[in-house]
């Protein structure tokens, strides 16, 4: 059976709390609501702090979870929905969901972008290097797929609200800036010279984006060059800002029991005092202060041939009065 393209396109969700985790939940139900078609990936159980961690050689089932539309109460005459658990990653399900396991389970079905989210807990400075929802998105744009991770910037759930339509608000404008079929899934093309991509090591005088910065930034989130990063705060304002990533530091993280001669030592890494260090316009301060924080990410390494060129993300803050990024706005 081939599945008719809604008018607007698929969404393809992830997480890392696991399918049946609330803010997933939220966030499907809140989607469905404002009319778009959603198709879901997400991992069968808790990955949290999963970081970009595949299985590699490991069989994983795919189930689908059908029982979840009727159970979370979603109109399938606002929009199609189509739900499957994964026994794996979040980096997984994108890889599964974007080399074929899309077109496997729902031939047809193209997605248009990726959300990755709403996590229960903040994904913001290094955060980046652990989160199982940044991870995704981020796997998502390896794959040549625009992607948004999101996140509520409170283990409690007093907040998600807020954060889900604050995620749906995003959802709104990144579509505005994004083809109803994505150009680069599994990057059939790649184009080094593009406009938006490092020369390094050269450095040149004129960047090649200095004509037209905002498209620029436009072909890179488009063919997953750059992922959008939320974090939404419990008590939310209602403003967004545009940030860069901050400075937080996690202190006394490490628990252990007591030792007993020649018993083994016992470590658990887990609650810890966080320390933040004011940095100008970033996620963490504009997230302490009440706003939602909106990052515009490299998804691939500095010095990678694909990397982001440093000035266009430079260009992205020193363009930014608060609000979403400008690029975004065409």
């Amino acid at each position: 059976m081939t599945n008719k393209s809604p008018q607007g396109g698929w969404l393809l969700l992830t997480n890392d709390d696991g399918i049946e985790a609330p803010g997933f939940r939220m966030m499907a139900q809140a989607l469905n609501k404002a009319g778009h078609s959603i198709i879901a990936f997400a991992p069968a159980e808790n990955n949290s702090a999963a970081g970009m961690r595949i299985n590699l050689m490991q069989p994983m089932a795919l189930r689908p979870r059908n029982d979840l539309k009727n159970e979370w109460g979603l109109d399938e005459s606002k929009g199609q929905v189509k739900l499957f658990e994964l026994d794996g990653t979040p980096c997984d399900t994108m890889i599964v969901a974007l080399d074929g396991g899309v077109e496997h389970v729902a031939p047809g079905v193209i997605p248009r972008l990726v959300i990755s989210g709403v996590n229960l807990g903040p994904n913001m400075s290094q955060d980046s290097y652990h989160s199982g929802t940044m991870g995704a998105a981020r796997e998502a744009g390896l794959y040549g797929m625009p992607a948004i991770a999101s996140s509520l910037g409170s283990f409690e759930l007093d907040g998600m609200e807020g954060a889900v339509q604050a995620t749906v608000d995003l959802v709104e404008v990144a579509l505005q800036a994004l083809p109803l079929v994505p150009e680069n899934l599994r990057r059939p093309h790649i184009d080094v010279s593009a406009s938006h991509l490092t020369r390094w090591p050269d450095v040149p005088s004129t960047p090649a984006w200095a004509d037209d910065p905002k498209g620029a930034l436009r072909t890179a989130f488009q063919h997953g060059e750059l992922m959008l990063n939320l974090n939404v705060p419990p008590v939310w304002d209602g403003s967004v800002n545009t940030t860069r990533l901050g400075m937080r530091w996690y202190r006394n993280a490490v628990s252990f029991g007591s030792v007993e001669e020649d018993e083994t030592a016992l470590f658990t890494i887990g609650g810890a005092t966080i320390d933040h260090t004011p940095v100008h316009q970033s996620d963490c301060d504009a997230v302490d202060a009440g706003h939602a924080s909106v990052s515009c990410l490299p998804v691939w390494p500095q010095t990678h041939p694909l990397a982001l060129d440093d000035g266009l993300l430079k260009w992205v803050l020193e363009t930014s009065e608060g609000g979403y990024p400008a690029w975004l706005r065409g």
